[in-house]
């Protein structure tokens, strides 16, 4: 372990020992008193766009107008328990828990906490100076505290969870007040395979700064845990393969397998032809590696997913079935879903089209689109970009970042995939068009017919601006738009 992370530096020392650094350093500053001076406004109910950095902005955004977090909070709440942990994320807590406590004793002479989460920002262990320790112990920063966004506002670890790559929150950066003598830097540990976040480390240092050489750092020690994951992602993937070649010798019409992600891991030649992955050869005798996975366009069907491994709960005997629109112009389809079990955890799906057997899927509360927003949030360089809805032309996914493409130029959607993005768009009259593209229908300009028939639409036709539409998705884009 300490062999591929390097020893951690957290700030510059003086020959005599630990620094010392004056009282109220974090927020005397000129820099800090601007930062106030914009939280002050925009707790009060202002919109601003300038004058502190776009994730702390974007945070912010998250911290009053989605989850409401109480700005005067000064002790973090304590953390529910999680009852549907998995058994083997006991590995990689164990992983992070290790570097956690080698970095405390690196960071112990520098009055630093480093601390480590679950994906849920419930703290599950603590290390470093004793007196610094004691002193983040006054706002709960200690393991059975919640520091999610959600639970605490804008902080290392709960911010971290909601964005990728290490989060850096310095003084009155913090949402709630009662932090801002705190220096923080956190990121998060994801899973390769969902995108979700698994576990954070974070250090913190109360009114002193942090080094440049933290966010590298907690970088590497992330990548080092996720090798775990990636690991356990190949043994899960090479279990889904080998039960779907087993079963598929049984199977007759169009057939795939899923993992728990619901990326496409194998396919039949008819379940080939059926989603039309023409090319996608991989699939055929298995993708196992994260990266080769191709994840299928078919609306309605991350919810199904959802709802499958939550009914499943570990058992191989479950199957339940869902009409989805698989094939473009035709009526909804089959499909039913049996899981894949592995240490009693749902590892993936096999997938069979055409068959309706078991649990009927009836949807729910948790298909309905959420509270508008009262704008889109994005982010161009060091400013947040604050759109309406109505300058959008489209939005075009690139892996999770979206790019949202408007009258003001390009700008990354703060929101992270593109299924996000259009559950907080679809009542603007946004529609999905291919699985990396959602359009404004409202800005559509011309159709243009393809060669070989396939559509493509134009939103600005004076930049000659085009956006492909699947082959699934044409019938519906017609019939929306009268053509």
């Amino acid at each position: 372990m300490t062999g591929r992370v390097p020893p951690l530096v957290i700030a510059p020392r003086r020959p005599g020992g630990r620094e010392r650094v004056p009282a109220g350093s974090l927020v005397a500053t000129s820099s800090a008193k601007e930062v106030a001076r914009a939280w002050e406004n925009f707790a009060a109910g202002e919109n601003i766009e300038t004058g502190v950095r776009p994730e702390i902005l974007a945070s912010w955004y998250r911290c009053r107008d989605r989850y409401d977090v109480d700005r005067t909070l000064d002790v973090a709440p304590g953390a529910e328990g999680d009852e549907d942990q998995r058994s083997d994320d006991g590995v990689i807590f164990t992983s992070l828990g290790g570097l956690g406590a080698l970095a405390g004793q690196e960071v112990e002479r520098d009055g630093a906490v480093v601390t480590v989460t679950d994906g849920d920002g419930r703290v599950l262990g603590a290390w470093g100076d004793p007196t610094a320790q004691r002193r983040a112990e006054l706002h709960n920063l200690a393991p059975w505290s919640s520091w999610s966004e959600e639970c605490t506002g804008t902080n290392g670890m709960g911010t971290s969870l909601e964005v990728s790559g290490p989060v850096t929150v310095t003084g009155p950066e913090h949402w709630c007040e009662a932090f801002h003598h705190w220096a923080c830097a956190g990121t998060s540990v994801r899973d390769v395979v969902t995108g979700a976040p698994v576990a954070s480390i974070n250090i913190s240092r109360w009114n002193a700064a942090l080094s440049e050489l933290v966010s590298p750092w907690l970088t590497k020690a992330a990548a080092f845990v996720e090798q775990e994951i990636y690991r356990r992602a190949i043994h899960e993937a090479d279990k889904v393969i080998a039960e779907f070649t087993r079963k598929c010798a049984q199977a007759g019409g169009s057939f795939l397998a899923m993992d728990r992600g619901g990326n496409v891991l194998a396919a039949n030649e008819s379940a080939v032809a059926m989603l039309g992955l023409a090319g996608e050869a991989p699939i055929f005798a298995g993708a196992a590696e994260p990266a080769r996975r191709w994840t299928p366009d078919i609306a309605g069907l991350p919810e199904v997913l959802r709802w499958a491994k939550d009914r499943a709960r570990g058992s191989a005997e479950w199957s339940g079935y869902a009409l989805l629109p698989v094939c473009p112009g035709e009526e909804p389809t089959p499909l039913t879903m049996r899981a894949v079990v592995d240490a009693n955890h749902v590892v993936g799906m096999l997938c069979a089209f055409g068959v309706q057997e078991g649990e009927a899927y009836e949807g729910g509360a948790d298909d309905e689109v959420g509270p508008l927003p009262r704008s889109v949030i994005g982010m161009r360089n060091d400013r947040l970009v604050l759109l309406a809805p109505s300058e959008i032309r489209y939005a075009e996914a690139d892996r999770n970042i979206v790019w949202l493409v408007t009258e003001r130029g390009r700008i990354q959607a703060a929101t992270r995939g593109l299924d996000n993005v259009e559950r907080s768009l679809a009542s603007y009259g946004f529609r999905r068009v291919h699985r990396r593209f959602l359009v404004n229908l409202r800005r559509v300009a011309e159709i243009e017919r393809g060669i070989k028939g396939e559509l493509f639409l134009i939103l600005d036709s004076r930049g000659h601006e085009f956006v492909p539409v699947s082959r699934r998705h044409a019938p519906d884009l017609r019939r929306l738009l009268g053509v």
